[in-house]
């Protein structure tokens, strides 16, 4: 069990990821974003996950070096996580995205490079671009983002390298438990992205019954139940003391029946697109 924000899990080749990280989604690029990402670091975190459809990569790669430089971490302590976006799916598109990912965030290599969706009929190929990299040296470790079972037993049927991660949406609404028994089976490690449901918990009452008992928050309540159940977990904001907040898990822990109350919370819930679904 983690016990600090500095905690990590081992992917299945051996590279160490934190529990927890800093999400970035739908925060432009600017002065917020760059303030957000050394907040976090000098608050602990060490993990901040982007994407290139999230238009913000060149702000967070400053608020990287700027924190190195500030703060004397050194580069090979942080994970940094991207992925590559649906428009750049084939091998060579995948490839070039890679390093234009690279080349805005000002750095060598990512810890975690992702397919963001499962763009059927084109995943495959991106799939192999990932895997040359990988052997290649370029990236640390590879997964892929909103991928169902039948998505990764398709990309497993080929592929010489399994996923390390699943970046999926997961939320005590859609708690997702199929699946993760699957990634659990298969050495792929579950991420969640939107553990908060975009705020739309915040006022849940049986969340909120266990948050009082703990004298915690309803985010810190969810976070923790992430992970306890091994969940690495990327919650977003800009705000200091949110983003202090998310990180304060590991003075408390929740018991097995509370935890069990928030698994019945589940009705398989999506606010983001289905993975079988979506049109972009």
């Amino acid at each position: 069990m983690s016990k600090h924000v500095q905690d990590t899990t081992t992917l299945h080749n051996g590279v160490k990821m934190p529990w927890l990280g800093l999400g970035v989604f739908q925060v432009a690029e600017g002065d917020e974003l760059v303030q957000a990402v050394k907040t976090a670091i000098k608050q602990g975190y060490r993990s901040v996950d982007t994407a290139a459809i999230y238009g913000n990569e060149q702000s967070v790669g400053q608020g990287i070096q700027e924190a190195i430089s500030e703060s004397g971490i050194a580069r090979d302590e942080l994970f940094v996580t991207s992925k590559v976006w649906n428009a750049d799916l084939g091998y060579e598109a995948a490839l070039a995205a890679y390093e234009t990912s690279l080349a805005k965030l000002g750095l060598d290599y990512l810890d975690l490079y992702l397919i963001h969706w499962p763009v059927k009929g084109k995943y495959k190929e991106a799939w192999r671009a990932l895997e040359t990299l990988y052997k290649e040296g370029r990236v640390r470790a590879i997964g892929v983002s909103n991928f169902q079972i039948h998505h990764l037993e398709d990309v497993m049927k080929d592929a010489t390298v399994t996923p390390m991660v699943n970046q999926v949406e997961l939320h005590p609404q859609l708690s997702q438990q199929e699946l993760r028994r699957f990634c659990a089976e298969h050495g792929i490690r579950i991420e969640a992205w939107s553990p908060l449901m975009q705020g739309q918990l915040l006022e849940h009452p049986v969340l909120k019954e266990i948050a009082d008992a703990h004298n915690k928050s309803i985010a810190q309540v969810i976070l923790r139940w992430d992970l306890q159940h091994g969940i690495v977990t990327i919650p977003k904001s800009t705000k200091e003391h949110r983003i202090i907040e998310n990180a304060s898990l590991f003075d408390f822990e929740l018991s097995s029946g509370e935890v069990a109350r928030i698994d019945q919370l589940n009705q398989n819930l999506r606010i983001g697109p289905d993975p079988d679904n979506f049109d972009f």
